[in-house]
């Protein structure tokens, strides 16, 4: 959505650049950097005022049929690909009648392509950022993901040659200066970008340009292209994230020469542009979280669901990668011997407040282990419920797998795992039920619908269809509809591990990982814990 951000009101053929003007409508980028190119199609230069009529021929094509986004959906995904035109009416509807103004589209497409980077490029890994912005409102995006990249950990360099005098600019400018984030002429940036950085974003041009860039953007755009042959001879280059168009690409055709920027990522704005069809790249992406119902009800765009609060979605399928090279390259703090706590509950109450207070998902939730007297071990994700002096408990149904395994032999593993702090805690030990009170106490404490489906739920079972256990549930629910109470059935309950063993893992950098273990000995009649350093 290089509109999105504005980037030219209308956007306009040179075809049309002697017609009548009108004030209303000019092209917004800066001129000059741009060279007008001899085509038998159309080419960017300064371009005049038109007037709105002529807006409605613009760019059509052979075959094109007239009604707005007729051409754009698109069987593949069943997603939207704007042509240009189409882009720039968006644009226009969001910036008119919506309501938006430029700096807020533009602040959600950098957030998005910030959020979009950090989704594959963690900066434990890609620390060293250097964003190439140029002159109009995806220069913009690129100085708002510069920020934003920053706050998420990474290291970002920016180059910012032909820097617009607006005081929105200036005041992007000023946010980045003052968190000390280095400004890198064309003329400080080294010849090979490989050995300094290892993700450029291109944010150079949107989807308003056509034609051949002019220096200093040519030079930066063939910097881009030559990281391709350093691929070639085996050497690893930076990987390449263009905001919305590859620069210098067709808007509508793509690379047409394909001699041009081959990006890693693409992160579309608002919805991907014609030229996203021919991306060949592993990773794309949309952001811009801000289109409402209305307009894409009016342009009849189908775009993905972004999941949960995330300013961005994957678009397609994920690549497919050799799942032998995925690594993670674990910073942590050291976790050392004089700095853990000697009763090893108390250390795990330490690490989980750390897990709740970086707000990890579910971080309550352990990977249960059993075996039954055939020896053979199943796993399965369960929810502590309490930890105390005597252990661990979690709740279930009595004639589940894991409690026919549990009668059998009453020893189990957890595991914490908080992917978050790089972390994941072991417990080992002997299984007991809980009591009846306190299980009756905590069934009751339960949402009412957790109750029923507690009921209704024989546990590892085989049920004809989801529609029994619904219909189960319903009629539950009008027996129990007078009841203050649910009665807890027999079946269910409480197990608490008695920790004999833990051990708490740090990940670090180079696979040299923290592992501390803890091991009960007697001494002097006591009951202490014994604790030593594992291999990683």
């Amino acid at each position: 959505m290089r509109g999105v951000l504005g980037k030219s009101r209308k956007m306009i053929c040179s075809l049309l650049s002697q017609a009548p003007v009108s004030p209303a409508y000019y092209y917004r980028s800066s001129p000059s950097i741009y060279k007008p190119k001899p085509s038998n199609r159309f080419s960017w230069g300064f371009l005049a005022p038109i007037p709105s009529p002529a807006i409605r021929v613009f760019c059509s094509k052979p075959g094109e049929v007239g009604g707005l986004m007729a051409s754009s959906v698109q069987n593949q995904g069943s997603i939207s690909y704007l042509t240009q035109r189409e882009a720039a009416e968006v644009d226009e509807t969001l910036m008119g009648p919506l309501g938006f103004s430029v700096d807020q589209l533009m602040e959600l497409a950098g957030l998005s392509v910030a959020t979009s980077i950090n989704e594959v490029y963690k900066p434990s890994e890609y620390n060293r950022v250097l964003a190439i912005c140029g002159p109009g409102n995806n220069g913009g995006d690129g100085l708002v993901a510069a920020r934003h990249l920053y706050h998420f950990g990474y290291k970002p360099f920016v180059c910012y040659p032909k820097r617009t005098q607006k005081p929105l600019y200036s005041g992007l400018v000023t946010q980045l200066e003052s968190l000390s984030i280095p400004f890198l002429s064309v003329d400080e940036l080294p010849m090979d970008l490989s050995k300094d950085f290892d993700i450029l974003v291109d944010a150079m041009f949107g989807f308003s340009f056509h034609g051949a860039p002019r220096p200093p953007f040519d030079d930066l755009i063939k910097k881009l292209i030559n990281l391709h042959y350093y691929e070639q001879a085996q050497r690893k280059p930076p990987v390449i994230v263009s905001v919305d168009i590859p620069s210098g690409w067709h808007v509508e055709e793509g690379d047409v020469g394909g001699d041009g920027i081959k990006p890693d990522m693409l992160v579309s704005l608002t919805a991907p542009k014609l030229c996203a069809k021919k991306f060949s790249g592993p990773h794309h992406f949309l952001g811009g979280r801000f289109v409402p119902p209305a307009i894409a009800e009016k342009y009849k765009l189908q775009l993905p669901q972004y999941p949960g609060i995330s300013m961005c979605v994957r678009i397609g399928k994920p690549p497919q990668i050799d799942i032998s090279s995925l690594r993670e390259n674990y910073i942590s703090p050291e976790f050392l011997e004089e700095q853990v706590e000697a009763d090893p509950l108390d250390q795990f109450r330490k690490w989980f407040d750390d897990a709740m207070a970086a707000n990890l998902k579910e971080p309550n939730a352990m990977a249960l282990s059993t075996t039954g007297k055939d020896g053979k071990p199943s796993s399965r994700m369960v929810l502590l419920k309490g930890v105390d002096k005597d252990g661990f408990v979690w709740f279930t149904n009595y004639e589940s797998q894991k409690a026919r395994q549990l009668s059998e032999n009453p020893h189990a593993a957890l595991l914490f795992y908080w992917d978050g702090l790089n972390r994941q805690v072991r417990v080992e030990g002997s299984v007991e039920k809980v009591s009846d009170e306190e299980s009756e106490q905590y069934f009751h404490s339960r949402p009412r619908g957790s109750q029923l489906g507690a009921i209704v739920s024989k546990q590892s079972t085989v049920v004809p269809g989801r529609h029994v256990l619904h219909q189960q549930y319903k009629e539950l629910e009008e027996k129990y509809s007078k009841e203050s109470l649910i009665p807890k059935p027999k079946y269910w309950g409480g197990y608490r591990l008695k920790p004999e063993r833990f051990e708490f893992w740090q990940g670090q950098p180079s696979r040299l990982h923290d592992r501390l273990e803890y091991s009960p000995q007697e001494t002097d009649g006591k009951r202490v814990w014994k604790i030593v350093r594992l291999a990683p």
